[in-house]
């Protein structure tokens, strides 16, 4: 396939052919014996009152250049260098002058000083080109604000835009919190499958793949929950597992197809616990983060304050005035739908799944300070224990902020025979039309049999959680390389 260059494009590949020929190939270098990082650099010579007789050797990436000036940058800082064409031979000044190219990055040596202006700048001695950018980088950064090109084009939002490395640097170190949180509290982080043969562990639409020496498909797992209840089965106590999720769904600013999700579980433990320990990670991540208050839109979110709790019923009648508790049929409930302009599907005619979707269409969108809603319907939530004092309703809950969900969590299902009869009633909605029911895991069921103890567990959404605490609102902006549609 031919390429077609740009004239920028095709004089730096001129420039490099230049290179070869005076036996300077960049490519040709392996090494790079650097005394120190750009970081360290600054760190070490931050006192600096003038000049400095110690030679250092320092590499990175040209993104300034002006006159006999320029700024290298690495992961960790930017550093000016200044070239004296006094104290240098003509040969490095015409290298400077006519090989070097903004994005070219560089072996320096030389020693530091301070300008009359203060800066700290590294003397140039020695220059040497280590690798050809043959791309020129955006002259002005508003060449690339569109978020679509950032997201697109991560490798250069992350030269040229500081505030994009800092958050993926966020980004890794809520992992670490996450992990030191989980393990400060005798939790053992685990591994499990990505295929699974069942689809199962929430409602969702699945990948499909197929495995040839087994001639036979699997789903990339739409959920971590079942693998990790068995290990509950098996005598773990306390587990959580980090990891990629896979849902062929759509894409919008909070969901990708895949993404990252914490799923926890503990034994002996009902759903009011994790209601604790999700608050409790909330703020400690906040004190770790120094992010007590979060402005997102028009919305400041405080994190300082008592997370409130109320049931999915009361807070229908809350919003609308329509109360649910008083609601006998399933025609009842249907009714009261119709009035409300709420739709509902064929498999949605139960009272319980007409109880959700008012949630959803009145009650999310009032969720902006950190609200737990709990006591779903039985019809969707299909692996939550009952609340047995109203058998229409499950121990669980969801964690909403700003109106999105972070946080799902319940008393687990220790029933095998109820949790076969709700799998028979997600085999039915799929018949309905409902394309997220899950099926029949009969292993799953097996290994209930054995017994599982009273369990309480929780998944929480690990990209959502970083888009609150860098402020973001899309989750393209916390992937570094999310999911796009083809370019037209």
């Amino acid at each position: 396939m031919e390429r077609k260059f740009t004239d920028q494009e095709q004089i730096r590949r001129e420039k490099l052919k230049t290179l070869q020929k005076e036996n300077k190939n960049p490519y040709s270098i392996q090494k790079v014996s650097r005394t120190m990082d750009l970081g360290e650099f600054h760190k070490k010579y931050k006192k600096l009152k003038k000049e400095s007789k110690d030679n250092v050797v320092l590499a990175g990436r040209v993104v300034a250049m002006r006159q006999t000036f320029g700024v290298i940058r690495d992961f960790y800082d930017d550093v000016q260098i200044y070239l004296n064409k006094k104290n240098l031979s003509k040969s490095l000044i015409e290298y400077f002058n006519k090989m070097l190219d903004m994005g070219d990055l560089v072996e320096i040596s030389g020693n530091p000083f301070r300008t009359k202006k203060g800066e700290l700048t590294l003397n140039v001695k020695k220059l040497k080109i280590v690798s050809k950018a043959l791309k020129p980088l955006p002259e002005k950064w508003h060449g690339l604000v569109d978020e679509e090109l950032r997201a697109r084009n991560r490798y250069v939002d992350l030269i040229m835009n500081k505030e994009s490395k800092e958050t993926f640097v966020t980004r890794v170190r809520i992992f670490k919190l996450i992990r030191q949180f989980m393990d400060s509290l005798g939790y053992l982080e685990v591994e499990t499958p990505v295929l699974h043969p069942i689809l199962g562990g929430a409602n969702a639409r699945p990948f499909i793949t197929h495995h040839n020496t087994l001639d036979r498909n699997f789903y990339l797992r739409i959920a971590t929950e079942l693998p990790l209840k068995k290990l509950i089965v098996g005598g773990f106590d306390k587990v959580y597992e980090i990891g990629r999720i896979f849902r062929n769904e759509g894409m919008d600013a909070t969901h990708n197809p895949e993404f990252t999700s914490m799923e926890v579980y503990a034994a002996y433990e009902n759903m009011e616990y994790m209601m604790v320990l999700i608050e409790k990670l909330f703020k400690f991540l906040a004190k770790e983060l120094k992010m007590y208050e979060i402005k997102i839109g028009n919305n400041v979110i405080n994190l300082k304050n008592k997370f409130k709790k109320i049931h999915m019923v009361d807070f229908i009648k809350e919003t609308t005035g329509v109360n649910f508790w008083e609601v006998k049929s399933d025609k009842e409930a249907q009714e009261l739908a119709k009035n409300h302009n709420v739709k509902f599907e064929k498999h949605q005619k139960s009272k319980g799944h007409i109880i959700n979707l008012f949630f959803e269409e009145f009650c999310e969108k009032e969720c902006i300070q950190p609200t737990i809603v709990w006591g779903h319907p039985v019809e969707v939530s299909p692996l939550s224990k009952k609340d047995y004092d109203n058998p229409e309703f499950t121990k669980r809950f969801e964690l909403f902020i700003n109106t999105k969900e972070y946080a799902n969590a319940f008393a687990e299902l220790n029933d095998p025979i109820d949790q076969y009869e709700r799998f028979l009633e997600q085999l039915n909605e799929k018949k309905l039309g409902n394309d997220e029911a899950v099926e029949m895991d009969t292993d799953f069921i097996e290994a209930l049999e054995y017994g599982l103890p009273p369990t309480s567990g929780l998944g929480l959404g690990i990209d959502r959680l970083v888009m609150l605490f860098t402020q973001k609102t899309t989750i393209r902006d916390v992937l570094l390389f999310p999911h796009m549609k083809d370019k037209k």
